[in-house]
């Protein structure tokens, strides 16, 4: 049987998730996280996309992109490929470091856009890493919510925009508001 075919063109909003294999770690200390998300920027210098929200989890990775002139598939084999020499190398490991394909859902409606977000940002939170989304260093949402930050390689406007003003006051309403929804 042939695999799906992955739909994606200019302006396309994904959810993107890889996982490590056998569900085991991807990141082990702070150098790895720092590693992937050099990686990220570097993919984006090199193949431009947008990156609106990210979160780097143990054992899986969220990206939420907004997609140009390259394929999400062009992107996360520059990513992973890239990440995998690195990983297996400083861990001494061989073979695959991601389990299987990366995962993708095209975002096709603002509320699920919203949804999309959400969901990224307080998976640190639902996962127990961490009280609170502010506080978990390997997700974009403290780039959301500090306005002194540099947003850096993230786009933070886009999602922003979805929210009446005072937009950031809002989007961190509607982030730590309950919602038991899945993505």
């Amino acid at each position: 049987m042939s695999r799906p075919i992955r739909v994606w063109y200019r302006g396309a909003q994904l959810h993107i998730t890889a996982r490590g294999n056998r569900k085991g770690h991807l990141f082990y200390g702070n150098e790895d996280y720092e590693t992937y998300l050099h990686l990220l920027k570097k993919c984006q210098e090199e193949s431009p996309f947008t990156i609106l929200s990210y979160c780097l989890m143990p054992n899986h990775i969220h990206l939420l992109v907004e997609l140009q002139n390259h394929s999400p598939g062009e992107i996360m084999k520059f990513i992973q490929f890239r990440y995998a020499k690195y990983f297996n190398k400083k861990y001494d490991f061989s073979g695959h470091v991601f389990q299987g394909r990366y995962h993708s859902k095209l975002i096709e409606s603002t509320h699920y856009l919203k949804k999309v977000s959400k969901y990224i940002h307080l998976n640190p939170v639902k996962a127990g890493l961490s009280y609170s989304p502010d506080t978990y260093r390997w997700s974009s949402y403290p780039l959301y919510v500090d306005m002194n930050s540099n947003h850096g390689f993230i786009e933070i406007q886009t999602i922003l925009d979805l929210f009446q003003e005072p937009q950031i006051s809002n989007y961190k309403e509607y982030i730590l508001s309950f919602d038991e929804g899945e993505v």
